[in-house]
């Protein structure tokens, strides 16, 4: 589990938004969202800098 989708709602933003803003596809970024796809370690680290968090705070459950 991750936590995108509460980040993305947080801030107001549609999956398209955050998409475009990594240079992913929006389907992709569902997928990850879902948690039916990994991100590679690049695009957790450019997720974790646009939300202003960690990859941890994202992805891992502690």
């Amino acid at each position: 589990m991750n936590r995108l989708k509460e980040l993305r709602a947080q801030n107001n933003l549609t999956q398209k938004a955050v998409a475009r803003a990594v240079g992913i596809t929006t389907s992709y970024y569902g997928m990850i969202e879902l948690g039916v796809r990994k991100p590679s370690l690049s695009l957790a680290m450019d997720l974790a800098r646009f939300f202003g968090t960690s990859v941890e705070e994202i992805f891992v459950d502690l």
